[in-house]
């Protein structure tokens, strides 16, 4: 085991995968060269050459479209979005291209890529740089969501989705590329995309997040221990899309009482359709009405002020001491 940060994380999946099949390539803005804006990619075009790690235009459109061709002609390309936000710029390529060409071609051909983009907020980005757009990507059948939230999963489970056949848009959380660290096995294999794993075990309140949401959650379960006496589960989804029904349902019906989190605007995120999923299989096991936690429906606000815009400790504390007065 080797203590690692989600960058150095990130960079030993794509290493490893480079390595084990060279079919595997990088491409995108800076990737080659610089080695990334964060340096995800660094040493990578050194060791592989510029054939496998390869500098792009700033053309989101061109490097996705770019990356199914290679795709469909039996290459594993992994391009790199700069940022999530800057997505919108391939959005077309993404849901009517990459999520579509199996069904499109009556399952004959797959489409092995792994999209792979930093989001979320906390690091004081300009405009359009932080935009959590998770749920506009989940709703793009076809295309698996995959969102780590610590080193360890972040290089196995970007192992598994460059393994994967199908397309994979794979989240980076920005605030945790060098923030969170943890304990990384440089001998253990891919794993499981679609599910989910508890991060703190607790008895009366259940939190679920995924992404840089799941260490917000942990701190606030952590106060509502010291200054509630609430015993509070924290289930860090980790893939979005294949979503991991049953561990949801299992974590709502241990507490009865549960608190979804998230950095995108409440509206039309991703904790609803956890809470539809909720409702659907747990509904008689809970105690209360189930409470989300998430940004303004408004765009995301200058560097200055985000602090006010994004979840909060006290807002995720308030949210368990409304579902447990109830």
């Amino acid at each position: 085991m080797t203590t690692m940060n989600m960058i150095e994380a990130i960079n030993l999946a794509l290493r490893e995968s480079m390595y084990a099949d060279d079919r595997v390539v990088v491409l995108g803005e800076d990737v080659g060269r610089l080695g990334g804006v964060f340096r995800a990619t660094a040493g990578l075009q050194a060791q592989f050459g510029r054939h496998r790690v390869v500098d792009t235009p700033l053309a989101e459109g061109a490097i996705i479209g770019t990356a199914v061709g290679l795709a469909a002609g039996g290459m594993i390309p992994v391009p790199e979005i700069q940022f999530l936000g800057f997505a919108h710029q391939a959005f077309h390529q993404i849901a009517a291209q990459v999520a579509r060409f199996r069904h499109r071609s009556q399952g004959r051909y797959p489409m092995p890529m792994t999209i792979r983009a930093p989001f979320g907020g906390g690091v004081r980005t300009p405009e359009l740089h932080s935009d959590a757009l998770e749920a506009q990507f989940a709703h793009c059948p076809g295309l698996k969501v995959v969102a780590p939230s610590n080193p360890a999963d972040a290089r196995s489970l970007l192992i598994a989705a460059i393994a994967d056949p199908d397309p994979v848009l794979f989240l980076e959380p920005l605030k945790g590329y060098r923030l969170v660290k943890g304990d990384v096995s440089e001998s253990a294999g891919g794993d499981t995309l679609g599910s989910a794993r508890t991060a703190r075990a607790g008895d009366d309140v259940t939190i679920i997040a995924w992404s840089a949401s799941v260490q917000l959650a942990e701190q606030a379960a952590v106060r509502a221990g010291e200054e509630l006496g609430v015993s509070v589960e924290v289930l860090d989804l980790r893939s979005l899309i294949p979503l991991d029904v049953a561990s949801i349902a299992t974590a709502a019906a241990k507490t009865g009482r549960v608190v979804v989190v998230q950095e995108s605007p409440v509206t039309g995120g991703f904790a609803s359709e956890v809470i539809a999923t909720i409702v659907e299989e747990a509904f008689y096991d809970l105690e209360a009405p189930v409470r989300r936690v998430g940004a303004p429906d408004a765009p995301y606000p200058l560097p200055g002020v985000e602090e006010i815009y994004l979840p909060s400790v006290d807002a995720v504390l308030e949210a368990i001491r409304e579902v447990t007065s109830e």
